[in-house]
């Protein structure tokens, strides 16, 4: 679940740190509840306040069943990983977020979500910063290690070769920071997990607009509907299983759709 997605979903703005905590968890649960056997990566932005409110974070994506989250070494008032003008915490408070983490992963009985911990540090202040402030997070129990916004395949190969046999994590977006590296690519390097963020937001946009421009053109959305009626609309929303639950409790409220 990306954080500049959730943003634009549900508040319709950038992703400048104006989703609260509220936002990126019931947005987190919808998304887990649609298919729990799914494993489910979130982003954490920074844990959303000190050590008492990381630990908050982790509880709620750990019961809406979310399988992992990253958490970032930004400031508050953070901005998109691959916009210009980033602010890094000091990186004392980066690892009480890091600690607070896996304390609160801890105190809840058969937790096992997985944390990511992230650094925007490559961006002003170099790899060199980036690396120190992973190799600390890994000591203080992070699981996976993420540079957002590497620059090269130099600057990724590296960071597999100095964090081994922590995992790695990549994030590639179009148009921003990193290169356009394919799966291929990152697996190649050695790379474990490789996210899209914005595949989903960034095609719905354009398929919006898309549709309103040929509505305007046409008087018409028989052509952008493709054949899809209100029905075959609402299978892709789950209609079978629900009309399936339904039967399975004695119900017929939906026997004639």
């Amino acid at each position: 679940m990306s954080g500049a997605a959730t943003t634009a979903s549900m508040l319709g703005q950038p992703d400048l740190a104006i989703a609260t905590q509220n936002d990126f968890v019931q947005n987190a649960t919808m998304i887990a509840g649609l298919s729990p056997e799914t494993p489910i990566i979130c982003d954490a932005d920074t844990g959303f306040g000190g050590p008492v409110m990381v630990a908050r974070t982790v509880t709620a994506y750990a019961r809406a069943g979310i399988a992992g989250l990253h958490i970032e070494d930004q400031v508050q008032s953070k901005r998109c990983g691959h916009l210009l003008g980033k602010q890094i915490a000091p990186v004392s408070e980066f690892i009480a977020r890091i600690r607070a983490a896996v304390a609160a992963r801890a105190r809840l009985p058969g937790c096992d979500i997985v944390l990511i911990a992230r650094t925007d540090a490559a961006q002003g202040f170099g790899m060199d910063e980036a690396l120190k402030r992973l190799k600390l997070a890994i000591k203080a129990g992070a699981d996976v290690a993420f540079v957002e916004g590497v620059r090269s395949h130099e600057e990724l190969a590296r960071t597999i070769e100095e964090l081994s046999p922590t995992p790695v994590f990549l994030n590639v977006v179009h148009g921003g920071s990193t290169p356009d590296f394919t799966i291929e690519d990152a697996k190649a390097l050695g790379v474990k997990i490789v996210i899209f963020p914005m595949i989903s937001a960034v095609s719905a946009v354009h398929g919006i607009r898309a549709a309103f421009q040929s509505l305007k053109t046409t008087g018409s959305d028989v052509s952008t509907a493709k054949g899809m009626g209100p029905k075959q609309f609402f299978q892709v929303m789950g209609l079978d299983d629900a009309i399936e639950i339904d039967k399975a409790a004695g119900g017929e409220a939906y026997s004639d759709l």
